[in-house]
């Protein structure tokens, strides 16, 4: 079994919490999560087996989880949270370092390698885009989305993420929206995930979610800045996501000098829990490449 330790670290203005797996002699692998207003826990102990390879450096990101709440809102931004990752990478006194970030944490990876190109040795996108335009057709796709008995749920559950005020309310709001993030709305690994994240206590941040979607989730706008990211780059997608389409991940790959491209067949938002094989092993490949 995989043993954990937390720390908060220090990044200027606030400290940022981390769940932190894996000997402090690999170089760190910097996990950014989803939401936003998620936190570490989206990832449960699926990432782990990469313990072998890079120690797992799993944030919250800035006032999310169990990281410093007493932010100031103006400070919520893309531009922020990727500075944060340089600051994060420097209290770590990390010499080299890989950058993962997924769904919204991808947003978050492709601004980082954007404002500060070379700076990690290596970046993973795992479903995200780099220009919003990609997100524009989400609205579309709610009104066709099957199976028809789970359509209002989802559809009213986006709606609804201008209106979360409390912990419980986001909760409701994820796992509602679940089906729309599997390739298979039925999928049954839907709840075995669901249970084990639960089981690691996810403490959310309904005013990030709330500000965010209201503010298209932060308005990433990188693909014309990714011709000067130096560092090998790697854009992962599921192959029927809804949210982020796999079209976007192979821009991403095209644009980046020392870009790759990997599309998980039988996924959709989730190939860490759809495809778990096939995903470490290709990011495990990556990183071995990249950070030798």
């Amino acid at each position: 079994m995989t043993t954990a330790e937390f720390r908060m670290l220090d990044v200027g203005d606030t400290r940022l919490h981390a769940r932190i797996v894996g000997d402090a002699s690999n170089p760190p692998l910097i996990v950014l999560h989803g939401g936003p207003g998620l936190d570490h826990t989206e990832f449960g102990t699926y990432l782990d087996p990469l313990a072998d390879t890079v120690q797992l450096v799993i944030l919250d990101q800035r006032a999310q989880g169990q990281s410093d709440r007493d932010t100031p809102e103006g400070t919520w931004t893309l531009a922020q949270m990727a500075a944060d990752v340089s600051a994060v990478a420097a209290a770590l006194k990390a010499p080299k370092y890989a950058v993962f970030g997924h769904s919204y944490g991808a947003f978050v990876a492709l601004q980082h390698a954007a404002d500060f190109a070379g700076a990690a040795a290596a970046t993973i996108a795992s479903c995200g885009v780099a220009s919003a335009r990609w997100l524009d057709d989400i609205p579309a796709k709610l009104e066709t989305f099957e199976p028809l008995a789970l359509r209002e749920q989802v559809r009213a559950s986006w709606a609804d993420e201008s209106n979360v005020t409390t912990d419980a309310d986001v909760a409701r709001l994820m796992h509602e929206q679940m089906p729309w993030h599997f390739g298979d709305p039925t999928d049954p690994r839907i709840a075995e995930y669901e249970a084990h994240t639960d089981a690691m206590h996810p403490r959310y941040a309904p005013d990030v979610l709330r500000v965010f979607s209201m503010a298209g989730y932060g308005g990433i706008e990188v693909e014309d800045r990714l011709g000067a990211v130096t560092q090998p780059l790697l854009a992962l997608a599921g192959r029927h996501d809804r949210t982020c389409p796999p079209e976007a991940s192979e821009v991403v790959a095209q644009r980046a000098p020392a870009g790759e491209l990997h599309t998980f067949e039988r996924s959709g938002h989730m190939p860490f829990v759809e495809q778990p094989d096939e995903f470490l092993s290709v990011v495990r490949d990556f990183l071995k490449r990249a950070l030798a």
